[in-house]
């Protein structure tokens, strides 16, 4: 059948499932938004305040549901927007395909109104991309899109369609979507017989785990292996839920703000297996000294990563799921009492401690833990409250810490917390914020109310750039160089002004009230709670040190 360019991507995105899509449309786009609105009841489009939120919704709903996240956006600045939530989902491996349209074929390179070569600028920061401008390779374009954004290690594809083409005719003959199948064609036997060799040789091992076992699904598998190998497990940021938060061999998150005995262990371990995590600088600390006494063994779906930031002495490259099925019956089940009581020793010397008499971040996400059982997904942004977040709240499933790693950015878990409550909107979803990431996107507050998405919204407020006023008071003489927000803005007025709930928290009797009011509304509820402008988040390395190094308040008294 003859379809214009604009009803082929409406049509590629059913042959795909796409149930979700959000965005903002503008002049070069109008042709598509033209279809879309023909197919709303099998497409819903959810119309952000800004389209870095579409980016970032696209994002959440990704890691949410596992699914492939859609955003749209049109040419020049609704493209350039969405930039930082492209390079958000490269870092951390999502896969999403963002949809912008640019100006005719004809006025390409002509610096036309609203023209900007998205395909050039975003090149660094996709798996791939493209620009279309014959509406006979639309479809296969898409079709393509959607598979390298699933297939291996994940990754946001740009596909950029000039307007003439939105508006041509082609044939248009349905597809079933590419069939993805894990990564499996580098899966060597002499490099699992080696691993596993090293394996039922350990004395002391310890287990790393990343994001990719949390990408792979790989929570059973993990878990399995565990069992045979008996030993303590760390996680990264991105490897949160992989491994059973509440197991007694998890000892919390390794690197800078990890737990001493996560990083002691890493130190005294005699082999290190690293499942589906790349050696972000964040958890190494000094490369020259991490498991300075052990053999490490990388389990990684990208050959890249091997031997990138720690040489290792055993690999094996695969999806880590397909991997741990063909390791686990290799693995001799092992009895490490000891080493296992001497990490539990190190987690009852070392424990994660705060404050208890005063309002602070970590007592308000251990009564988040509380009151939900840790069933919610919780989503981020960045800073104190991030780490917070990952310390105190446990996760036992993959796909409930929902955060941004490797770029770190400001403004991200707002727009995540949305696309994670739409691809899955059975479950309580909080975004955890500081004051400063909060002002950045905040009026995505707006897009929550107009479609009634009962996100929480956690607004921690210590009136400074938390994490950046606890390394000026540790490292730079408490020059707090712009980094003081003490002024005048009142949150809960301003998610009243947006048509959303507010409420205020200033002491620790109001936060378990405040938290089941919100559960119980039904709406957008934003809950602003006041700190101290000094807290501040332990154990802590300083860059570049040894993650033994891990210093706290203790250590500073």
């Amino acid at each position: 059948m003859k379809l214009t360019g604009a009803e082929i991507v409406i049509e590629c995105l059913k042959e795909q499932g796409v149930d979700t899509v959000f965005g903002y449309p503008g002049g070069t786009i109008l042709n598509v938004y033209d279809a879309l609105y023909k197919h709303s009841e099998e497409i819903r489009h959810i119309l952000t305040s800004h389209e870095q939120g579409a980016a970032h919704a696209a994002d959440g709903y990704a890691r949410a549901t596992g699914k492939v996240g859609v955003c749209m956006a049109t040419s020049g600045p609704g493209a350039t927007n969405l930039v930082t939530g492209i390079a958000t989902a490269y870092m951390d491996s999502v896969p999403m395909v963002a949809i912008t349209a640019n100006v005719a074929v004809s006025l390409l390179g002509k610096d036309s109104f609203q023209e900007i070569d998205i395909a050039g600028v975003t090149m660094p920061i996709t798996k791939h991309n493209y620009i279309v401008k014959d509406v006979d390779k639309l479809a296969e374009t898409l079709r393509r899109a959607f598979l390298i954004a699933k297939e291996g290690r994940p990754g946001p594809v740009l596909v950029d369609i000039t307007k003439d083409v939105t508006a041509n005719m082609a044939e248009y003959t349905p597809e079933k979507p590419f069939s993805v199948e894990r990564s499996i064609y580098n899966i060597k036997n002499a490099d699992l017989e080696k691993a596993a060799e090293l394996i039922n040789h350990a004395k002391k091992p310890f287990i790393f785990v990343g994001g990719g076992a949390v990408i792979s699904d790989a929570a059973r598998e993990l878990k399995e292996f565990v069992d045979k190998v008996q030993a303590p497990v760390g996680d990264s940021l991105m490897g949160k839920g992989a491994f059973d938060g509440t197991d007694e061999r998890y000892c919390g998150m390794l690197g800078m703000h990890g737990t001493k005995a996560s990083n002691l262990g890493v130190t005294q371990c005699d082999l290190l297996v690293t499942v589906g995590a790349r050696f972000s600088d964040r958890v190494v600390g000094n490369p020259s000294s991490f498991a300075k006494h052990a053999k490490v063994v990388q389990i990684d779906v990208d050959p890249a990563e091997i031997n990138k930031n720690i040489v290792v002495d055993a690999s094996v490259i695969g999806d880590v799921k397909e991997v741990l099925k063909r390791l686990n019956p290799m693995i001799n089940a092992k009895d490490h009492s000891e080493w296992i009581a001497h990490i539990e020793e190190l987690k009852q010397k070392f424990p994660l401690k705060y404050d208890k008499d005063v309002l602070t971040g970590p007592y308000i996400m251990e009564e988040i833990y509380r009151i939900t059982n840790g069933d919610a997904i919780i989503t981020t942004e960045v800073g104190q409250h991030q780490m917070w977040a990952a310390q105190y709240y446990k996760y036992k499933k993959p796909h409930t810490f929902i955060t941004s790693g490797g770029l770190g950015t400001m403004g991200y878990g707002l727009g995540a917390s949305l696309g994670a409550k739409m691809g899955k909107p059975d479950r309580t979803v909080f975004n955890i914020a500081g004051d400063g990431c909060f002002r950045m996107n905040m009026n995505e507050i707006a897009t929550a109310v107009r479609y009634n998405i009962p996100i929480i919204q956690v607004v921690i407020n210590n009136h400074v750039l938390g994490m950046v006023r606890q390394w000026q008071t540790l490292f730079y003489g408490k020059r707090y160089s712009h980094t003081v927000l003490n002024d005048a803005v009142d949150f809960v007025k301003l998610a009243e002004a947006m048509g959303a709930e507010g409420i205020l928290v200033t002491k620790k009797e109001e936060v378990a009230p405040a938290i089941e009011r919100a559960i119980a509304a039904g709406h957008p509820v934003v809950i602003e709670c006041q700190i101290d402008s000094d807290d501040k988040v332990f154990p802590m390395v300083p860059a570049g040190e040894s993650i033994e190094k891990a210093f706290d308040q203790d250590d500073l008294s």
